[in-house]
């Protein structure tokens, strides 16, 4: 499928979605998950999705991945029309552009912390082999994991697996970080520390969009979207802010 050329991310957004559609069809049966679906956000905003369970939040996550096509509409981020790309294409895209936090950590249990914040280095290549064991020490000294760099994932907590992977989807230095319930596994001590290190990222200009069940969480994030039957329910500002630590 050809690619069609697209706006910059400056003018409408670093994500854009455009009467997003998605129908998944079991048997003979047709599921309409996403129902014209509509909005953006732009650079440097923290946004959080909430909505029950079934409601299509990590459909929409897929969406803006690119993990998963819409059935209709247009999904535009990083100023690139991802719903019209490859699958080749798209890998190489979000190697580079997205930075995806998933709830149960997905390390890999053979490789210590540092070789997991290494590996997505090594598969995009943007930065020189020699720049890729400092670089991956100092995200894993940022997240406070300094003295766990060559432990197993097995060997360490929750949490710590959970900034483990958080320095992991900074690796490439990517625009956008898309999280999918990242405090859902954790403790509420080790989810608030995990959340205060979201917030001190989004201090720095990453931008950020949390799909959580946590509603005391998301009430804490600058911009708060509610999925509910596969719509937009509300869209709204919560009136916090995001400051340095």
């Amino acid at each position: 499928m050809q690619e069609r050329p697209e706006s910059t991310p400056t003018e409408n957004g670093i994500v854009r979605l455009s009467a997003v559609d998605k129908t998944f069809h079991v048997g003979d049966s047709a599921v309409r998950v996403l129902k014209d679906i509509s909005f953006s956000v732009q650079a440097g905003e923290f946004v959080s999705v909430v909505g029950p369970s079934g409601s299509g939040k990590s459909t929409l996550l897929n969406m803006m991945t690119g993990i998963d096509a819409p059935s209709t509409g247009e999904v535009v981020v990083t100023g690139r029309a991802i719903h019209a790309m490859s699958e080749n294409a798209l890998a190489a895209w979000r190697g580079e552009n997205v930075g995806i936090i998933f709830q149960f950590f997905q390390m890999l249990p053979a490789l210590n912390l540092l070789q997991n914040v290494i590996l997505p280095m090594d598969f995009a290549a943007k930065y020189p082999r020699h720049e890729r064991s400092d670089r991956a020490a100092k995200l894993l000294r940022m997240v406070g994991l300094a003295d766990q760099l060559h432990k197993l994932p097995n060997m360490v907590s929750g949490g710590q697996q959970q900034r483990a992977a958080i320095a992991r989807a900074l690796a490439n230095d990517p625009p956008l970080l898309v999280t999918d319930e990242p405090t859902g596994n954790l403790d509420g001590r080790t989810a608030d520390d995990v959340f205060e290190l979201f917030l001190r990222l989004s201090a720095q200009g990453k931008t950020i969009i949390m799909v959580t069940h946590n509603t005391e969480l998301a009430g804490r994030v600058p911009r708060l979207i509610e999925v509910s039957d596969g719509r937009i329910a509300r869209d709204e500002r919560t009136g916090a802010t995001v400051e340095v630590a």
